[in-house]
């Protein structure tokens, strides 16, 4: 069974306001080389929202994660399809 993340809902990126880049999980591999105490990539904006490393959002029904500066898509967040 799969464990629940609560993360608040966001909605989809506004192309208005300032967003971090969403990548797929796949590129965690990529992020590596970024010092992960580094200021400068201390956390992600969705929305003109700045979130800290380590936490989630959902935007619309997938589910992010903060990481270094970028998002990274982490699952759903569909309650009917974990």
């Amino acid at each position: 069974m799969t464990e629940r993340i609560d993360a608040p809902q966001v909605g989809a990126p506004d192309p208005e306001k300032r967003n971090s880049m969403i990548l797929d999980e796949t590129a965690e591999d990529d992020l590596d080389g970024i010092d992960p105490d580094s200021v400068e990539f201390a956390s992600c904006q969705f929305n003109d929202v700045i979130y800290g490393n380590g936490q989630y959002v959902c935007s619309g029904d997938e589910l992010l994660r903060c990481e270094r500066g970028n998002w990274l898509r982490s699952g759903s967040c569909d309650p009917d399809n974990p």
